[in-house]
């Protein structure tokens, strides 16, 4: 259980690393960007090792950040150019990366043997064993997570108001001497640095998983920024400790556990979500035709207010006759109608109230100010 939990540690702080900068690419519509980043960087690792022809070398690390850097120029150029759309770019610079690293790996170095399981869903079980030297240090995957989080972390309190306004508004970001376009560069240069890091213990997929799904998940909770943050990191560690748990349950692989937490903790909340979630959404709907139907009823009343139709017009028992409604909607209809103040039952007649004339002269407009004058 020990080792689990700090399994679930090890996770967590890749979910935050990777959440926070993920909320900005959420909120730029930039989400997939995190997932050519993070199939590219095969190519930067592979020039790395033939620059060093040495596995523990942080310069992997370097050339890996790199190639998630020259992803996100090119496809800027691409789309800059005005004859590729965005979503086209990113899947010509992703396959063309993408496919480059894993010839150079084929030609290059043919003795290497690559576990294709390992490369997409990572090993965090091996997170905490030292990988690489740095100045004679030996350095595990964990504490480069810790120090990228500790960097994002920092770099968000600092920029924070130029992060907002660049990403909600670009042009007043731009009057106001913000450089937005540097901004959006540093961004993507955090968030290849992160996906670098958080690719060995997790592999690609899962790191899309934790750039996305927390921060999609907590912008259906929230219209703050700040909360929305909170919120992702902690979706994204929940989620971590939830999957690595199930996983020594039932004795299967970390990643997709992890990544079905992700999953099942945003289709709660896409359905249950206060504001935008699916039965929110259905209450509000149900909410908006019952008061259309009320204020319908409040309209045909006041058309014939004062007419010598009025007796015909507004009896109870002729309304589905004349409203094309069933009988039984009617009484509902009537009921509700009567319980908010719009109408008054006399007897078998519907008389309205003036909270029902009001609400009927909003519909009618001129019409109803008309025949409020010709009243008076």
């Amino acid at each position: 259980m020990i080792g689990t939990l700090e399994l679930g540690l090890v996770l967590s702080v890749v979910a935050v690393a990777c959440a926070l900068p993920g909320a900005f690419l959420v909120l730029r519509r930039s989400a997939m960007t995190s997932d050519a980043i993070g199939h590219v960087l095969i190519f930067g690792i592979v020039l790395a090792y033939l620059a060093t022809r040495d596995l523990a070398s942080p310069w992997l690390l370097v050339g890996a950040t790199l190639a998630g850097l020259l992803a996100v120029v090119l496809v800027e150029a691409l789309a800059k150019s005005g004859r590729v759309k965005v979503d086209a770019a990113l899947g010509l610079v992703f396959a063309a990366l993408f496919s480059a690293g894993v010839l150079l790996v084929s030609v290059t170095v043919r003795n290497v043997h690559l576990d294709i399981d390992m490369v997409l869903l990572g090993q965090p079980e091996f997170a905490r064993d030292p990988r690489w030297e740095l100045f004679g240090t030996a350095v595990a995957p964990v504490w480069v997570l810790s120090a990228v989080l500790a960097l994002n972390v920092a770099l968000l309190v600092l920029f924070f108001k130029e992060l907002k306004l660049s990403t909600f508004d670009p042009g007043l970001a731009a009057s106001l001497g913000f450089r937005p376009g540097r901004i959006h560069y540093g961004l993507m240069a955090v968030v290849s640095l992160t996906a670098v890091a958080a690719f060995d213990a997790v592999g690609p997929v899962l790191v899309v998983g934790f750039f996305v799904v927390p921060a999609a998940a907590a912008y259906l909770l929230t219209d703050r920024l700040a909360v929305m943050l909170v919120l992702a990191g902690a979706l994204g560690a929940g989620a971590a400790f939830a999957g690595t748990l199930a996983a020594s349950e039932f004795n299967t692989t970390m990643a997709g556990a992890v990544a079905a937490a992700l999953g099942a903790a945003f289709a709660l909340v896409f359905t249950f979500a206060p504001g935008r979630g699916l039965v929110a959404q259905a209450r509000r709907q149900a909410r908006q035709r019952r008061a259309f139907y009320e204020t319908m009823l409040a309209v045909h009343l006041m058309q014939h207010e004062g007419t010598p139709e009025e007796a015909e017009e507004a009896r109870t028992s002729a309304l589905h006759e004349h409203l094309s409604w069933p009988a039984k909607q009617v009484a509902a209809v009537v009921a509700r109608a009567a319980r908010a103040g719009l109408v008054t039952p006399a007897g078998d007649l519907l008389k309205l109230t003036e909270t029902g004339r009001a609400r009927a002269r909003e519909v009618l407009g001129d019409g109803g100010k008309r025949q409020k004058a010709e009243e008076e």
